[in-house]
Formats: structure tokens, sequence, C-alpha cells
């Protein structure tokens, strides 16, 4: 792979457990800057994050969206060629970096690690994510004839690009609303099997009933605004 700078950025609530797992697991020799954004934790995540020596921030406004953009523009201030997006509940395997990364180094402006094509543990993916992965991916595809097959949170992208899709959604909406740009701007978009793990503690989203209602109606929202717009 030709050298690309690296920053990757990880919006974490109440990962203590998990934090500096994940954080030692990513390759540092590919990476110029790891920012957590500490999304208004009420226990030592963002210490924890201190500890293990990289860049902490702190979004006070919950929602995933708005912990991803207060890294964006932490990150921009170097400048890097890609961004790099994982959770922080260990989820992922960090390990997994170098494969999101090659296609980019070839000319992708998008990459998506996907849980559906990679190797998955069981009982890691809850019917509820697999279903509404389904569903979502579906629809981008019937929208705008790009094949997705999952919204994975593990993904790159290059800042270049990361400019002009502009994004803005402040919750569970990030994810969809950056495959959705990535289409509507002909960005060139892939997806890479990356293995992924029951996480570290309980999930904020499909854990319970709520956030399982909350982040689906929101992806819905977004693909259908989206589409609405495209009509007008």
């Amino acid at each position: 792979m030709s050298p690309l700078r690296v920053a990757v950025i990880i919006p974490a609530l109440n990962e203590e457990q998990s934090i500096a797992e994940v954080i030692a697991a990513l390759p540092k020799n590919l990476i110029d800057e790891i920012i957590v954004v500490d999304n208004g934790s009420t226990d030592r995540t963002a210490e924890r994050a201190r500890v293990a020596g990289v860049t902490v921030l702190y979004e006070p406004r919950r929602g995933y969206g708005f912990a991803c953009l207060a890294g964006i523009r932490r990150a921009e201030q170097r400048n890097p060629d890609v961004v790099v997006f994982i959770d922080g509940d260990c989820s992922d395997y960090p390990e997994d970096l170098p494969l999101l990364l090659r296609p980019i180094a070839e000319g992708y402006d998008l990459v998506i690690g996907s849980r559906m094509l990679g190797k998955r543990e069981p009982g890691s993916l809850l019917p509820q994510a697999l279903i509404g992965n389904t569903i979502a991916c579906g629809l981008i595809r019937m929208g705008w004839r790009v094949r997705f097959t999952d919204l994975g949170p593990f993904r790159a992208v290059r800042t270049a690009a990361l400019r002009r899709m502009q994004m803005s959604d402040p919750t569970y909406g990030w994810t969809v609303e950056m495959q959705i740009k990535a289409a509507k701007l002909n960005l060139r978009s892939t997806e890479v099997p990356v293995r992924y793990r029951k996480r570290i503690g309980k999930s904020k989203v499909t854990g319970t009933l709520a956030g399982t209602v909350k982040a689906s109606c929101k992806i819905l929202y977004t693909i259908f605004k989206h589409l609405v717009s495209r009509s007008v």
C-alpha cells in the first residue's frame, strides 16, 4: 500500500471495559492519530483512553453522529488522507484495519467493513440488527442502484470525499447517511469482509427495545428523506 496519513475516530459512550483493548489492538504503524470522542460517559472511558496515550475529546451532546462530527473536526486539523471510524466496544477487530485501507490505496473513496461478508461470532449480531441491515441496504440498492450488504460502523473514507459528503446526522442515521451520500455523489465505494464478535458490555442500540426502535426509525427516515429530495 502507498503511504496514507490515517486518523482513527472512536466514538465512545461508557466503554471503560473495552476502550483500552480497542486502542491497543489498532496497528499503530498505519495510524497518525487516534481520537476517542467521549460522548458523555458516566464511567472512566475518557480516563482509560488518556492512559492509553491517545487524543481524547469530550462531546456532551449525546448521539453517535455528534461524536463522529467532533472527531472529524479534530482530525482535519492534521489533514489526514483517510478517516477511519470504529466503535469502542471491541466488537470489531481493529487488527483488520489494513483490509479497509488497501482499497483506499487502490483508489476507492469509501470502504465499509462488512460483517455480513465476514466471519461473525454466533450471537454477535442480534436478529433485529440483521433484519435492519437487510431492509436498509435493500432500499439503498433500489433507490440508488448501489449494492451494500451492511451499515457496519467499521469504515474508512477519504478525507476529500468526507468533505464532499457534508455529513450532518447527529444520531443513529450517521452510517446510512454516509452510504447514501457516497452513492448520490458517485463516489467509488466497496466493502471488505471483516470479523465480528460479541461486544463487551451492553449495546446502547440493539441491546434495548427503545434503542432498537429509535435507531430503526431514524435509519428509515434518513433513507426516505433522501429519496424524497431526489424526486423533487
